[in-house]
């Protein structure tokens, strides 16, 4: 095999299947062969042309699992035959200033997958071997893609504030990162919260494992939060800042808002709100590739798996617009197995 598929998206709203040479790891990298790639909706930066040059190709996806058939030179904890992930953050340099303290999502020289480099709509992918995730037995490579990235991110963030066994935490939205942060939420000890508009959402948002439900549509969520005694942590998974807004104040004392759902309107917070209570609000960036395996583990032994709409390698355009358009529950999972 010299050569490969994928999916290149150029311009504005352009993805188009082409056929491209194999070519070899660089060092410190490593190259697999793609099992599986979920569907982002962060995928909408490179396809949608919210990148430095969308003229230039760039294959998107960044919740990818598959296993290496070749690695660089200079990898030596890594080999052809293990099965791997890659998420978003694609390695870090371990020689920046952020990297030589530990904080490995912070790296400055990270290249970001399927954005900055090419992602998993593609029969192969190369990687930085920093960056790779090793992904378990005894889960599927469908249900392991979308944990990657959704999972990590609000697995991560439930744990950004201190928040005792039993504590109350909410999260906002039911959708592609909040079903999954429910599951964590409850596996994790706390009293949950589901947030979302619509009576229709409470019997599955029960279902995943919350304690309570609150209808955001027809009565005001901190008010309700306060009213059962305030929340720990606070995740919001929507992409309406005004949405968001209302929740601090139903923060307990020293209780934080983390913020994961990327808004294109901004957060408005009156400051008492802030400082009777000593709140705060912080965002939250997934987790780095070690980080990435305890949230596997977690999920394995907690049964935490996410709702997929498992689709062709070949179908990725059409794929990528069921996820647009908000109907896909809840993530879409391209399977090249079959392709």
């Amino acid at each position: 095999m010299s050569t490969y598929r994928a999916f290149e998206a150029t311009g504005v709203h352009n993805l188009h299947l082409v056929e491209r040479d194999l070519t070899d790891p660089a060092p410190g990298q490593v190259r697999l062969r793609v099992e599986a790639c979920g569907i982002c909706h962060t995928d909408v930066l490179a396809i949608e042309g919210l990148r430095e040059d969308p003229s230039r190709p760039i294959v998107p996806g960044h919740e990818i699992v598959g296993v290496i058939d070749a690695v660089g030179a200079g990898v030596s904890a890594w080999r052809p035959g293990d099965r791997v992930g890659v998420g978003f953050l694609n390695g870090h340099c371990w020689e920046c200033e952020p990297c030589r303290r530990g904080d490995f999502v912070n790296c400055a020289n990270q290249e970001q997958t399927g954005t900055t480099v090419d992602g998993g709509y593609a029969e192969v992918v190369h990687a930085r071997a920093s960056g790779l995730v090793r992904i378990p037995d005894g889960i599927s490579a469908t249900d392991a893609a979308p944990l990657l990235c959704a999972g990590l991110t609000t697995f991560t963030a439930l744990q950004r504030g201190p928040a005792r066994a039993g504590a109350l935490v909410a999260v906002q939205g039911i959708g592609g990162l909040g079903h999954l942060a429910v599951q964590y939420a409850r596996s994790l000890g706390y009293r949950v919260v589901a947030i979302a508009r619509g009576e229709e959402k409470e019997t599955y948002a029960r279902r995943l494992g919350a304690h309570e439900y609150i209808d955001s549509s027809s009565t005001d969520p901190g008010t309700e939060l306060a009213a059962l005694g305030g929340a720990s942590i606070i995740v919001t998974t929507s992409s309406s800042g005004a949405s968001m807004n209302p929740l601090v104040r139903g923060l307990a004392p020293n209780g934080s808002l983390v913020v994961v759902g990327a808004a294109p309107d901004p957060l408005t917070i009156a400051t008492p709100d802030l400082i009777f209570g000593t709140r705060a609000v912080m965002g939250s960036l997934t987790g780095s590739s070690i980080e990435n395996e305890d949230n596997l583990a977690f999920s394995l032994a907690h049964d935490i798996r996410p709702s997929v709409e498992v689709i062709p390698f070949t179908q990725a355009a059409e794929g990528y617009e069921r996820m647009l358009s908000g109907k896909a529950r809840f993530r879409v999972v391209l399977d090249l197995t079959a392709a």
